[in-house]
């Protein structure tokens, strides 16, 4: 009995990769269709071991290499399951191919795989590089790829979708092991991408795929694009390494791990925010006033005003404390303003837990909640940190005053709000748990930032103005 779906891989010079990958889809009996860019090793010998229909086509870029090999091959079967080279079919994967039937998935036109990354032998567990779901699946004469690329591929369907979260396939590049191979590798991808964004900021590109945050994995991509593409250049790929290190956790991917997110997530992304100024420079020079200086500036004045803000408030802190040594009893007494944060937010939570009913008392750092428990309210509790960090980076933004002025009041605010909200939630919780061991400032800071981030994102924006096509970044 025929399989309902076929095989397409792209290949140039992949004999150290297309046998893993055809021997992990061989069990299927499925019809295999590589299109090959110029291979001159063992590539199209191994593709003609395993029966592959074969085309040859010269490498443009990815989206247009996928784009003729959906259009050239004569592909008999509703679905197309369209791999890298380097990609390999999982066995639980295979597992649900074999069980695949199209008339269970007659109103699906698309589905997504779920990939594993690999970086000279390590899983990339982390830093937002798991899970990460790709439409490899997609109902043939309907998918197509997305042309709007030069460089991030996507495949388009035009109904319904699905994840197959347990459904992986595993990517692992054995010529990366060799860094120079990975450093020419993403050279020359940065040519393409910086050029897009050019193309972009012109209004010449435009996005196939709706930006949706809560929409398809795809979606959410486009969405997360349009974010990347308001932030400032050059600052951009620090504040992105730091969000996959820190906040993605990708300092647990070890040391591969944090080498790969380095050069993937800044060294990568800094080398285009270099060559998109190089290209404007020599074809657009008229927009290089509205460039100027301002992502540099921009940068070093964020950093500025965050480690000036932070330690402001560390040495203020001491300088309240009885048992520090840079103790002042006169702004202790006179000027201390982290104690009237405290006692703001402590006498806000007793006064809204009692509201609700409960009996909630503070003596100026422990509230009490009576037949439930208790919480300490310390330094680092007050939320600080993350004001100045949402502080500074406001500030800092090339932005007039008043919405600067405006937005940093509303935000303070919110962030409070919420810290308050922390402190009743966890009054009551300790006690049905009965444990006091949630670290609640880690799990508090990581939604804080995704607050921050959301939120700035849409302050940033610029209403965009139809009568402009070459309006600025």
């Amino acid at each position: 009995m025929s399989t309902p779906f076929s095989f397409i891989v792209i290949t140039f010079n992949e004999e150290v990769h297309l046998p893993r990958l055809l021997k992990s889809i061989a069990d299927l009996n499925a019809p295999i269709y590589v299109l090959d860019s110029g291979s001159t090793d063992d590539t199209l010998a191994i593709a003609k071991e395993f029966n592959a229909e074969i085309l040859t086509n010269p490498f443009e870029n990815h989206p247009k290499q996928w784009d003729f090999a959906l259009k050239n091959f004569d592909i008999k079967t509703p679905w197309a399951i369209c791999l890298d080279a380097d990609q390999i079919v999982t066995p639980e994967l295979k597992q649900r191919l074999l069980n695949f039937k199209d008339e269970d998935y007659a109103d699906v036109d698309g589905i997504y795989f779920n990939r594993k990354n690999f970086f000279k032998g390590r899983w990339l567990k982390h830093g937002g590089y798991y899970p990460i779901y790709l439409l490899k699946m997609i109902r043939f004469g309907k998918g197509y790829s997305d042309l709007n690329e030069n460089m991030d591929h996507r495949f388009i369907v035009p109904g319904k979708t699905i994840v197959w979260k347990d459904g992986h396939i595993l990517e692992e590049n054995l010529k990366e092991n060799n860094i120079k191979f990975w450093i020419d590798k993403h050279n020359r991808y940065s040519d393409l991408v910086a050029q897009e964004e050019v193309e972009r900021m012109l209004n010449i590109r435009t996005q196939t795929v709706k930006p949706a945050f809560f929409g398809s994995p795809d979606e959410r991509t486009a969405w997360l694009k349009q974010l990347w593409w308001q932030m400032p250049r050059y600052s951009r790929p620090a504040i992105y390494f730091l969000y996959r290190i820190f906040f993605q956790l990708g300092i647990l991917d070890g040391r591969n791990g944090i080498i790969f997110h380095f050069l993937q997530g800044f060294w990568f992304r800094l080398i285009v925010d270099i060559k998109i100024d190089e290209i404007i420079d020599q074809k657009y020079p008229e927009r290089k006033s509205n460039r100027s200086r301002s992502p540099i500036k921009f940068v070093f004045s964020f950093l500025l005003l965050f480690v000036v803000l932070y330690y402001f408030n560390i040495y203020w802190f001491a300088a309240t404390s009885p048992a520090s040594r840079h103790y002042i009893p006169f702004v202790a007494n006179n000027l201390n303003y982290i104690k009237s944060l405290r006692l703001i937010l402590l006498n806000c939570s007793t006064g809204l837990l009692n509201m609700l009913g409960f009996t909630a008392i503070h003596d100026n750092y422990i509230m009490l909640v009576a037949g439930r428990g208790s919480i300490q309210v310390v330094y680092k509790c007050l939320g600080l940190g993350v004001i100045s960090f949402f502080t500074a980076f406001v500030i800092a933004y090339p932005k007039n005053l008043k919405a600067k002025v405006i937005f940093i009041i509303a935000g303070i605010l919110v962030l409070q709000f919420l810290n308050i909200l922390r402190f009743m939630f966890l009054a009551v919780y300790w006690t049905k748990a009965g444990t006091t061991t949630l670290d609640h400032h880690t799990i508090f800071n990581f939604i804080i930032y995704l607050i921050i981030a959301i939120s700035i994102y849409f302050w940033m924006r610029e209403p965009v103005n139809p009568n402009k096509k070459h309006a600025a970044n």
